[in-house]
């Protein structure tokens, strides 16, 4: 079942390559959406795909990439929008 989620993350994730490392993670998942740094220093992503390959995106941003520290996470889940047709970084 295809689902969306809007992730935000907090910690060390700009300036680390944490966007580009969650552009990879998504297309290889196969999601669509996008990601890009916050004003207050966090990262959004908003993605959509399948249930499961958005459980796995959440888990991979729990961890982050090898120069970043995740310190916060959320996620909040909505219906499928099927609004993009890939994963990009915006600004």
């Amino acid at each position: 079942m295809n689902k969306r989620v809007e992730i935000a993350v907090k910690g060390r994730v700009q300036g680390v390559f944490f966007r580009e490392e969650v552009k990879k993670a998504a297309r290889e998942l196969g999601l669509a959406g996008w990601v890009r740094n916050e004003a207050d220093d966090s990262v959004k992503i908003i993605a959509e795909g399948k249930e499961e390959k958005l459980q796995k995106l959440i888990a991979w941003c729990r961890q982050g990439s090898k120069w970043s520290r995740v310190e916060k996470l959320e996620a909040k889940w909505d219906e499928y929008r099927g609004e993009f047709t890939q994963f990009e970084i915006v600004s």
